[in-house]
């Protein structure tokens, strides 16, 4: 278990997979980018190479490519688990996961423990894993529809392949509406993504194999809907571009996490170059002539969208960080595939920052703009215009008080109008299409040659390390947790009393403060910032004054 974990998700360091694909096409460079889904309690979610096992604060749907799930009945492990704790996994059907819930249920009630830890499970020997699909059929039109276990308590519905296709959205949005309809019993929460339908469901009260028929027979429902409208809004935001707050954590990136990734230190370059563009204006002029049509809410955390350019000749592909960033400003503006993200709130991350905009999310009450606690809905078109970041903080401040009112108008969105458009501009597509995908290809190579394709996380969280025998009249000023030295505030000479700041330690995804257990004079510094420690390894020697 990696330090920089927490009820958002554990990190881990462990063998590197092999990937069946070279890369992710239109969803990211990596072949770990997906076109995003919901993700399950518990998903273990490969961001690059680095696997995450995502908590009960993790987000609810991105672009990572999720193998597993870790069951309901196991969840709670997870919370006991510690920085440098090392875990294995065991396969279990679905059955055997049943039958575990069932006897935690029955520890619980009658507060009878299974030995002084779990209960022991085991899979023989090359017996075969239990297969993720459940069930597939087939739309009227053909359109492949793939039932897939995501955990025992989820349900992922996944429509045709693996492509960026908006008709698949609205295909996925249709079951939801009419799944909505039906109000089918035990169903808790449902989530649509790029190309699926999540189903959150509980066991108790609906088998799965019911739960299928059921959705089998939703399905009968989406008839041709070529002529499918839907409510829309364009909703104008202002975007800070380049903005500071995506400028530090690109800095504590490279500090804490990985230093030679082939985006660092400028985002804005590395999207320039992988999309072929003349110059980081041409970026610019990109974002902003764009309309992104909201797909996903939810992407990350608190109403955040995952969105993409309804105009092909706008989709700026990227690849998502690998691994992903420990921390992101609320509400950053990133690319990750052919997608963008504004982040609800302030946590972990993969797309790259393009800049800054308004809160997603209003703590504090209704206003014109938030009539629901999220600003944005399904469908919704975001265009950005430019403000500077000082604007922007001002902008912050005013506008989940109502203060600061932005410009919505009301239209709708007509598949039918939208395919007619992609015949007319089907030759500036593909020429703009083939471009990029030349520049995509040569950056690709790049990164096999380099090596820079693959990243392997290494940190000494059981070693440890060298520890200073202290001179007569001198203490020694320990880390309390394992980490990443995020910061050295003292320098050798300076005078310091006791309680004062001297190390700030960046672990489980906080800044940690480091104070002077008494007063003294800073002696020796024994760490520098970047540099992995273990729990009660010495940061500084401190001289004991009079």
């Amino acid at each position: 278990m990696h330090y920089n974990s927490s009820r958002t998700g554990v990190r881990l360091i462990g063998p590197k997979p092999e990937w069946a694909r070279t890369d992710g096409g239109e969803a990211g460079m990596h072949p770990s980018n997906i076109h995003d889904n919901a993700y399950a309690f518990g998903s273990i979610d490969f961001t690059g190479d680095m696997p995450v096992i995502l908590g009960p604060d993790g987000p609810s749907l991105g672009g990572f490519v999720c193998p597993a799930t870790v069951i309901g009945a196991d969840r709670w492990m997870l919370g006991q688990l510690k920085a440098g704790d090392r875990i294995r996994f065991i396969a279990v059907s679905l059955e055997e996961a049943d039958e575990a819930r069932a006897a935690t249920k029955e520890q619980l009630r009658t507060l009878t423990p299974c030995g002084s830890g779990p209960c022991p499970r085991s899979r023989p020997q090359g017996e075969p894993l239990p297969s993720p699909v459940y069930h597939q059929t087939e739309l009227q039109d053909g359109t492949r529809l793939v039932f897939r276990l995501a955990g025992d308590e989820f349900l992922l519905v996944e429509f045709g392949e693996l492509v960026l296709d908006i008709e698949l959205r609205f295909k996925a949005h249709g079951l939801m509406l009419e799944l909505e309809k039906q109000q089918l019993a035990g169903i808790v929460e449902m989530t649509p993504g790029i190309r699926s339908l999540q189903l959150h469901y509980d066991p108790e009260q609906v088998q799965l194999s019911a739960l299928v028929e059921n959705v089998v027979s939703a399905t009968a429902a989406l008839t041709a809907n070529d002529d499918l409208k839907v409510p829309s809004r364009i909703v104008h935001l202002p975007l800070s571009w380049n903005d500071k707050a995506c400028q530090l954590a690109v800095e504590k990136y490279m500090q804490s996490v990985r230093k030679d990734a082939p985006w660092c230190p400028d985002n804005l370059e590395f999207i320039r170059r992988i999309n072929g563009l003349d110059s980081i204006d041409a970026v610019k002029k990109i974002v902003f002539d764009a309309s992104y049509v909201v797909m996903g809410l939810g992407d990350v955390y608190l109403g955040a969208p995952v969105a993409t350019p309804l105009d092909p000749r706008h989709r700026l592909v990227t690849t998502k960080y690998n691994p992903a960033r420990t921390w992101t400003a609320e509400n950053s503006v990133g690319i990750g595939g052919s997608y963008l993200c504004i982040y609800g709130m302030e946590g972990p991350g993969g797309y790259q920052f393009i800049g800054r905009t308004l809160q997603m999310w209003n703590r504090y009450r209704q206003t014109r703009e938030f009539d629901q606690p999220w600003l944005l809905r399904f469908f919704d078109q975001i265009r950005f215009y430019e403000v500077s970041d000082q604007e922007l903080l001002e902008i912050r401040r005013q506008f989940p008080l109502g203060q600061y009112p932005i410009r919505i108008e009301e239209t709708e969105f007509s598949l039918a109008a939208y395919q007619a458009f992609l015949t007319v501009t089907a030759d500036d597509i593909a020429t703009f299409t083939g471009q990029r995908q030349q520049a995509f290809d040569k950056e690709l190579q790049r990164w096999k040659d380099s090596g820079q394709i693959n990243f392997s996380a290494e940190t000494p969280v059981h070693e440890t390390g060298h520890e200073e025998a202290l001179p007569e009249g001198c203490a020694a000023v320990e880390s309390e947790a394992a980490g990443s030295i995020w910061q050295v505030v003292v320098k050798p000479g300076d005078q310091v009393k006791k309680g004062d700041l001297v190390v700030v330690l960046e672990s489980m995804k906080m800044e940690i403060e480091v104070h002077s257990p008494e007063d003294g004079v800073i002696d020796k510094i024994l760490c520098q910032p970047g540099q992995s420690v273990h729990s009660g390894q010495q940061l500084l020697v401190l001289k004991h004054t009079a």
